[in-house]
């Protein structure tokens, strides 16, 4: 160990240590990025409630890799318990001189996140076991599940890929909202779509997958709240006896918290809330996406599997019809069935005489419609009432029923229903 040791030492020297690489029948996986961009992963082989044999691979610097080396070497032959209590700072004292600490902690915090992925299957564990700041959110996975997929490069044990598989037998229709541009009012449509599909008496989850910008706590008047967990799984908030939601924002401490993770750790909670959140029997799921057609929408189209389908929003104006476009290519590519495009802020819808003036020019969403040859489902007219409810915490939907912008979702979800039939006229309420 000794020489083992002193070969590590020499940082400047790209040496692989013997636990260096993949572990073959591993049972037990994470990858974590640290705050210097540095990436580890480490593999474990558990049983018996003991680390048998643990190996790691880092894209860091020296430093990155003596601190995996150290962390896998150490947790080899220890209780579960004993590899969790590993700190840094033993890291540190084995790896020798030219360890640096933010190195021992990725090491060690790669570890804890590999433990939490060991069989059998637990529980997940209370929401405020979560501890997110803008310099630790890499390790919320970690503590938000007792299971951390690690993206493409290490594949979802077999169990897990059944368990989603199960959940998702239990939702009847799959629809994401997504858009190719930013601020085109995303979000709104898709809490205001739930919103009106609760009401017509079909029962309804809102998953919030934008891990960044989650906008779906405020619009639904749920800040502040956090799930609870079960051995059902993890509990979805209620907005009504039809209505339940999910998001990443009722895990953060504050609202001044940033999520900072990859596209592995992305899909990750993505799994999760797919896999892990009790929904009970849904007769429609909608996803608010964030814009573009990056990591989230692309992980939830591979995760939901078919059939699946697509609302997309846009906005009238030249440049958001542009990048619209590109997510209608992208939901081809990925075989998601496109239901329409929204245009939304169409016009101006004026308090006090009830007028409509167009601001952004009107029809773009509609000339888009026609050109990529996919149904328009409607225009949604910029109106006051909407900020006013969305700052309120209460859908415009529900509250301001007789508006513009209200009126402007019945003949939306007619059509949505007509596309998505049920086998019935109508779903009993829970």
């Amino acid at each position: 160990m000794e020489k083992h040791i002193s070969n590590l030492h020499k940082l400047g020297i790209r040496s692989l240590p013997a636990n260096f690489g993949p572990l073959k029948g591993a049972n037990a996986n994470a990858r974590l990025t640290g705050p210097c961009g540095d990436t580890m992963e480490m593999w474990l082989g558990v049983g018996d409630r003991c680390v048998r044999r643990a190996t790691f691979i880092t894209d860091g610097c020296g430093s990155s890799l003596a601190c995996g080396s150290m962390v896998a070497w150490l947790a080899e032959g220890k209780s579960l318990d004993e590899a969790r209590q590993l700190s840094p700072a033993e890291v540190l004292k084995a790896a020798g001189n030219g360890a640096e600490e933010h190195c021992a902690l990725l090491a060690v915090n790669t570890l804890r996140a590999a433990l939490d992925t060991r069989p059998p299957e637990v529980a997940p564990p209370p929401a405020d076991a979560c501890h997110c700041s803008e310099s630790t959110s890499e390790h919320c996975v970690a503590s938000f599940s007792s299971r951390n997929a690690a993206g493409t490069k290490s594949p979802t044990p077999p169990q897990a890929d059944a368990a989603l598989e199960a959940r998702l037998r239990t939702i009847r229709h799959k629809m994401l909202v997504l858009s190719g541009k930013g601020g085109v009012g995303k979000s709104t449509v898709a809490a205001n779509l739930a919103m009106s599909l609760a009401l017509t008496g079909h029962r309804v989850g809102l998953l919030d997958v934008d891990i960044h910008g989650p906008s779906i706590p405020k619009l639904m008047g749920l800040e502040g709240n956090r799930p609870s967990a079960d051995a059902a799984g993890i509990q979805p908030l209620s907005v009504s006896p039809n209505l339940k939601v999910m998001s990443i924002g009722f895990l953060l401490e504050s609202e001044r918290d940033a999520v900072i993770w990859r596209g592995p750790m992305k899909y990750s909670v993505i799994q999760q809330f797919l896999r892990d959140v009790a929904w009970g029997e849904l007769d429609y799921l909608i996803i608010d996406s964030p814009p573009g057609t990056g990591d989230e929408p692309l992980s939830v189209a591979q995760l939901v599997g078919q059939p699946a389908s697509a609302i997309v929003v846009t906005t009238p104006q030249d440049v958001a019809v542009a990048d619209v476009r590109r997510s209608i290519t992208f939901c081809r590519q990925v075989h998601l069935q496109v239901l329409g495009i929204v245009e939304n802020m169409n016009g101006f819808a004026c308090p006090h005489c009830g007028k409509t003036s167009d601001l952004f020019k009107a029809g773009g969403g509609e000339a888009l419609a026609s050109e990529m040859s996919v149904p328009f489902l409607g225009r949604v007219p910029l109106d006051p009432q909407v900020v006013v409810s969305g700052d309120a915490g209460t859908p415009f939907i529900s509250r301001f029923t007789g508006s513009a912008a209200a009126r402007a979702f019945d003949p939306m979800v007619r059509l949505i229903l007509a596309a998505l039939p049920m086998p019935d006229t109508k779903s009993s309420a829970t």
